[in-house]
């Protein structure tokens, strides 16, 4: 199947979820990066602006990020808000004495991802609408995602695409430039890139999903980050089943 094709199927497929579900429309989280932005572009196409709202959701955020959300929300004509967490964030931090010494404690940049989950979620339930999912096949293997943040959704409407394919499909779809030419980042701290911190590029995870022999350092570190994330795309563990009849 060619990648225009499977776009279609894609919209299919958000379109009977939304129908079947009971629910009345979506509410997506827009970051200004490609995958988000793809989503939504998806979601326009498959149910119209007006059953989608847009929330972008700053938290000490670059300025280019809220810049470029902007951009997608007008092209696409999508109802939005702007709702700032930094505040709440800070609050949070200096209620509990959390501390983020480096710029990029790990914790404390989840803990941004997953208030951005809850407000999504608030939003959501309010409206009687399903939250999209944004995480493509490439950050599902690798399990680059907070677990209860980005990780949380009803649906993952381009969970089936690469990296590759998501630039390929956000093309086709007219997303703005430029958030086509960024270079991909989670946006928690100054200087962060995707890459950078899964220490493989996505052309190189991309080939390696695909199938293609990958040099042996890349091929461990994927294998590596596949085996240590493997409780974020698991069913949380339960115990053996309760039998009540002995």
């Amino acid at each position: 199947m060619k990648l225009k094709e499977y776009l279609v199927e894609i919209e299919k497929f958000i379109k009977d979820y939304l129908n079947n579900s009971g629910q009345k429309s979506f509410v997506l989280g827009v970051s200004g990066g490609i995958d988000s932005a793809l989503v939504a572009a998806l979601t326009v196409k498959a149910v119209g602006k007006e059953r989608l709202l847009a929330l972008l959701m700053p938290i000490d955020s670059h300025e280019s990020d809220l810049r470029d959300g902007l951009a997608l929300v007008d092209k696409f004509g999508i109802p939005h808000r702007v709702i700032d967490l930094s505040d709440i964030y800070h609050s949070l931090c200096a209620k509990y004495e959390m501390v983020n010494a480096d710029g990029c404690d790990l914790a404390l940049n989840n803990t941004k991802v997953r208030l951005r989950m809850v407000t999504l979620y608030a939003f959501a339930q309010e409206r009687g609408a399903l939250v999209l999912g944004t995480d493509n096949a490439d950050e599902i293997h690798v399990g680059y995602f907070t677990k209860y943040g980005d990780g949380a959704a009803d649906l993952a409407p381009i969970a089936e695409l690469n990296k590759g394919e998501v630039f390929e499909a956000s093309r086709l779809l007219g997303v703005p430039d430029v958030i086509l030419e960024r270079v991909p980042t989670a946006g928690l701290f100054r200087g962060q890139t995707d890459e950078k911190e899964l220490g493989v590029t996505y052309d190189q995870l991309d080939r390696y999903l695909l199938g293609e022999k990958m040099p042996e350092t890349v091929e461990r570190r994927i294998q590596e980050l596949h085996r240590m994330s493997a409780h974020k795309r698991n069913p949380i563990p339960r115990p053996i089943k309760f039998d009540r009849t002995k």
